[in-house]
């Protein structure tokens, strides 16, 4: 008899499961032309939490979605949303939202609302993943968020030449959000590719951001964190970073940022932060530091730069070792006597130095400040004269008898030799 009962009781407890599934894992809506539901916001409204609503591929001109319940939305064969330049097009207004594989596209500029393709309105868990969103004014926007996933994106904006600022949204933006990952999104055509204002312990990696009016990142008081193996290129500045400390940039590239006032990463009043392992190739500035301190700035690629650095005298306590500077018109240039950073064991492609003892360390100190940088530096108008006679020989008399160049700034063991980061593994261990 005991045995009877004990498989009755699992009888029933496994009919239970089998009626309760359905609550579990929620029911579908499909949405296409034949099908119950022909609109999206219908199929949205009709929802129960947990359901998944599957868009059909087809083009839907609608706006005003609203998600206000954990549901998931998918994609299949390609849907577009079109929003004919009425308006936002989905909020989420729920927390435990996945948004998937839809194409989004079509939004006005709007000057006194920030209308989005997607925008999330303090929420958590929410993933939006694999879509394609176009001409819109900003087209992924979180504010007061956290614990969301950005990733797989591809949000393209339009030709920004000779646009005003004020005309473009920015394609991926987070404000006050914390523990949001980014990755694998591309983004362009934006004033910002991807912006950052009070986000904290975040992620942001294998992203490409191009072709945007301003930066391809851009982070004011944005603390506690890391991007890495992002591809910046051909953005109106690069990278800023303002007002921050604690963030690590490892293993990114910083790629044909050109024009007047062009960086490939700008560092304004940052602080105990690490940059490492990046590549910095073909920018006006390759980094642009003022009034930064505390950082380890170690193992980075300068190629082809303007300037591959300019440290202003407000830097202090900062340390530059283990890189290589090759190509660049000017290695490092300053304002005035920056004082306690420290250069070290970095190779320079200018050194003309000696190695007696055969340890790949020079013998003889570099000082990387040249009299002409500072004269550019003070009277911009004078890089007409770059490469002329009368300057190698200024720079020469310099060297001589050293009395403008900064006396502290000086790399007292530069390498004698390329670093290669992959092979040289015992060398950058014995001089750490």
């Amino acid at each position: 008899m005991r045995d009877l009962s004990k498989h009755t009781t699992f009888i029933l407890a496994t009919l239970v499961l089998l009626l309760l599934a359905p609550l579990a894992y929620g029911s579908t809506l499909r949405v296409c032309e034949s099908c119950e539901y022909t609109s999206i916001r219908q199929a949205v409204a009709k929802a129960k939490p947990g359901d998944t609503v599957l868009i059909d591929g087809g083009v839907y001109q609608e706006h005003g979605i609203e998600i206000n319940k954990p549901i998931t939305i998918v994609g299949r064969n390609n849907p577009v949303i079109d929003g004919n330049f009425k308006g936002q097009i989905v909020t989420v207004t729920a927390d435990n939202v996945t948004i998937e594989g839809l194409t989004i596209k079509n939004i006005a500029t709007s000057y006194t609302r920030d209308d989005a393709a997607i925008r999330v309105i303090e929420r958590s868990n929410i993933r939006i993943l694999n879509n394609t969103i176009q001409k819109t004014y900003f087209g992924i926007y979180l504010q007061n968020s956290e614990n969301c996933v950005i990733k797989g994106n591809t949000v393209i904006g339009q030709d920004v030449t000779g646009l005003n600022e004020s005309a473009l949204g920015n394609a991926i933006h987070l404000w006050y959000c914390d523990n949001t990952v980014i990755s694998n999104n591309r983004v362009e055509g934006h004033r910002d590719g991807i912006y950052l204002e009070f986000v904290k312990d975040s992620e942001i990696k294998d992203n490409l951001s191009q072709a945007n009016q301003r930066y391809g990142l851009h982070f004011m008081f944005s603390d506690r964190n890391v991007y890495t193996h992002n591809i910046f290129r051909k953005n109106g500045a690069g990278v800023a970073v303002m007002y921050t400390k604690g963030i690590r940039m490892e293993h990114n590239t910083f790629e044909g940022n050109w024009g007047a006032a062009a960086y490939g990463l700008l560092l304004k009043e940052i602080s105990n932060s690490v940059i490492r392992n990046n590549t910095f190739r073909r920018n006006t500035t390759g980094i642009y530091m003022e009034s930064s301190s505390r950082l380890d700035i170690k193992q980075n690629e300068f190629d082809r730069n303007g300037w591959a650095i300019r440290l202003l005298s407000s830097c202090i306590q900062d340390t530059f070792r283990l890189n290589n500077f090759t190509g660049n018109s000017f290695d490092v240039s300053t304002n005035g006597n920056p004082t306690m950073n420290l250069f070290e064991h970095n190779y320079w492609d200018k050194y003309s130095g000696y190695d007696l003892d055969k340890d790949r360390i020079g013998d003889v100190p570099y000082r990387p400040v040249s009299l002409y940088s500072m004269l550019v530096e003070q009277v911009p108008p004078s890089v007409m004269f770059m490469r002329s006679f009368m300057v190698d020989l200024m720079d020469n008399i310099e060297k001589v008898l050293p009395s403008f160049i900064p006396e502290n700034l000086v790399d007292e063991q530069p390498m004698m030799r390329k670093i290669d980061y992959d092979n040289d593994r015992k060398l950058t261990q014995v001089v750490r």
